[in-house]
């Protein structure tokens, strides 16, 4: 990684308009307190995550962490680890998914979900339970040229 970069760069390939199914993939669950949708104690929550993270020896794979905007005032967390997190929520996901990745200022997110809405429908999809991937920190992104987000729905 580049120095001052904390975020691999994302390749967007295998996530655009894929459709995927998981069986009890691991992440740990964990709250974020938010102002109208706009994260308000994101960093130090991910870092306590982090810490606990690192101390169970685990790895996030793919870099991967799915945000749950559950009203305008939280915001839950999904990183995706290896192993279970002592200390922390640990949960699974499984069923049927499908992503679609983004490129852009996160102030797009609503003509975003829409087109998604639009495309799922397009292919016949019930979208049951969306989750949000931004896929680098805003600094990152900054140098890494690009922002991507990845909508993932949880399809009926």
């Amino acid at each position: 990684m580049a120095q001052g970069v904390c975020c691999p760069e994302f390749d967007p390939a295998p996530w655009d308009g894929k459709a995927f199914e998981w069986r009890d993939k691991k992440f740990v669950k964990t709250g974020v307190r938010t102002f109208f949708h706009v994260p308000l104690n994101f960093g130090a929550v991910m870092r306590r995550l982090d810490r606990k993270i690192r101390a169970a020896e685990a790895t996030t794979p793919g870099n991967m962490g799915l945000s749950d905007h559950t009203s305008k005032w939280n915001m839950d967390v999904y990183v995706a680890v290896d192993k279970d997190i002592p200390g922390a929520e640990n949960v699974t996901l499984s069923g049927n998914f499908f992503a679609k990745v983004y490129e852009g200022p996160v102030k797009d997110t609503g003509e975003w979900c829409r087109d998604f809405a639009a495309l799922a429908k397009g292919r016949g999809l019930d979208i049951k339970k969306w989750f949000m991937w931004y896929t680098t920190c805003p600094k990152c992104a900054r140098k890494h040229g690009k922002n991507y987000v990845v909508i993932v729905g949880e399809t009926t």
